[in-house]
């Protein structure tokens, strides 16, 4: 890769690791349901500009719901419910795991060796993550966050049906796609009244963190991302993503002083290592798009 390539992908890792402390600041003011509507919505601005991408209107939504909608809105429900930062910003990079285990299961693609050794790796470190749930957050909040790297790795699959579309067309689709019904779900749970009260009180810092999120972590940098994923390897591009839970805990460490006992650390790091294992493997036949906040 180029040096400046290089540069990119380690800046949209670093993007999506922060964007997870900008979601837990924007959610002490807004809704999960309605801070994840305005994500999409800020993201979904080039729909203006940009024409639909020559996919078919069942296989976009099938895409945003996944990708999109269940994955964020499973995150937001999770941190809101007080599952750590740092953590949840593991939790869901483990959707490298579900998606080699759901393209074994649903498409026959045998994984490699070593793909199979990381997935089992991976799944110890989530089995010693789950010993540390109910101490400081509750199992229900963390099953909520469970449902995102489900959705993140169904939505990997479903990407395939988009092949050769500008993925920067695609992305603000999908994203316009998943902000509709998020808006209709905001109104139906927290009302119009306390939707708008909460929009017309925002503080500048929680703006600020959204158009973060929105402009920044989710249409430009999923812009930047696909194509350094067009003009390389993916297994030049995707391990970059490693450094997003490192990024996302050593920063929820400084900015909320998040503190890992000695099984939650240890689980992280080997839930980590598990993910690298799986992408660093040569003979990998499956590909899963890691993706940051």
């Amino acid at each position: 890769m180029k040096p400046a390539d290089i540069c990119i992908a380690v800046l949209v890792a670093m993007i999506w690791g922060l964007a997870f402390i900008a979601s837990r600041i924007a959610l002490d003011e807004l809704s999960p349901e309605l801070m994840t509507a305005l994500r999409f919505t800020i993201a979904a601005a080039p729909c203006l500009i940009v024409p639909r991408p020559k996919v078919s209107w069942p296989v976009l939504i099938a895409i945003s719901f996944t990708l999109f909608l269940g994955q964020f809105l499973t995150q937001a429900y999770g941190i809101a419910g007080g599952v750590p930062v740092g953590l949840t910003s593991v939790v869901v990079q483990s959707q490298a795991l579900f998606t080699i285990g759901l393209a074994a299961i649903l498409f026959g693609e045998r994984p490699s060796r070593m793909q199979t050794v990381g997935v089992a790796i991976a799944a110890v470190g989530l089995l010693m993550i789950c010993g540390t749930v109910g101490y400081d957050f509750s199992v229900s909040a963390f099953a909520v966050l469970m449902i995102s790297p489900i959705c993140f790795a169904v939505g990997n699959l479903l990407l395939r049906r988009a092949q050769d579309v500008p993925m920067f067309d695609l992305s603000a689709w999908l994203c316009l796609v998943a902000a509709i019904p998020l808006l209709v779900l905001t109104l139906a749970e927290d009302g119009v009244q306390p939707t708008w009260h909460a929009l017309s009180h925002m503080s500048g810092v929680v703006l600020l963190c959204m158009l973060v999120i929105g402009g920044i972590s989710t249409c430009t940098a999923y812009w930047l991302w696909g194509r350094l994923l067009r003009d390389y390897p993916a297994a030049q591009v995707v391990p970059f993503a490693l450094l997003v839970p490192f990024v996302g805990s050593a920063a929820s460490s400084i900015v909320f002083g998040e503190t890992f006992g000695p099984l939650r650390l240890a689980g992280m790091l080997t839930v980590v290592g598990g993910i690298a294992v799986m992408l660093l493997s040569r003979r990998a036949q499956v590909r899963p798009e890691v993706v940051g906040a």
